[in-house]
């Protein structure tokens, strides 16, 4: 059980120093500069990425703009959480970006009234190990420049 733990935890500390998440799942970027959304291209076609190209998803279980991911839900998939304005990229429309505030007061990142989250397993910038994975009640999806989730190579 142990090492189920550790290769679980493994990827999730390193999507966290690289993501620069800390600080109780804070993106610590955010205090620097605003967050980044833009659109990366795959073999899924265009979605969501921050300014360091880590993959962004939806949760099916979110019915609105505020999340239902929290304890064991966000340590596996840590929210895009912000301080301030966040910051439209290419592809992205900037009226699509808002945020939302989380039960502990922080303020998480949402497109098109979807709350933005991570995915431990992503360990590096262009992963998409979370598409489609059922975790936590509901699927996992990457998110295109129109909101919706991409539903293809689901698992």
């Amino acid at each position: 059980m142990k090492t189920a733990r550790l290769l679980v935890l493994a990827p999730f500390a390193a999507a966290i120093a690289i993501a620069g998440c800390g600080g109780g799942g804070a993106h610590s970027a955010s205090r620097r500069t605003p967050p980044a959304v833009k659109l990366d291209h795959s073999k899924f076609g265009g979605f969501l990425v921050d300014g360091q190209n880590r993959a962004l998803y939806l949760f099916a279980a979110d019915k609105t703009s505020a999340s239902t991911c929290y304890s064991a839900c966000a340590s596996i998939w840590p929210p895009l959480k912000s301080t301030g304005s966040v910051k439209a990229g290419s592809g992205v429309a900037a009226s699509a970006l808002g945020t939302t505030k989380r039960k502990d007061g922080t303020t998480e990142v949402t497109y098109r009234g979807h709350p933005l989250y991570y995915y431990a397993g992503d360990a590096n910038p262009g992963d998409t190990a979370g598409q489609g994975l059922n975790q936590f009640g509901a699927r996992w999806y990457l998110l295109t420049a129109d909101g919706s989730g991409i539903k293809s190579n689901a698992r």
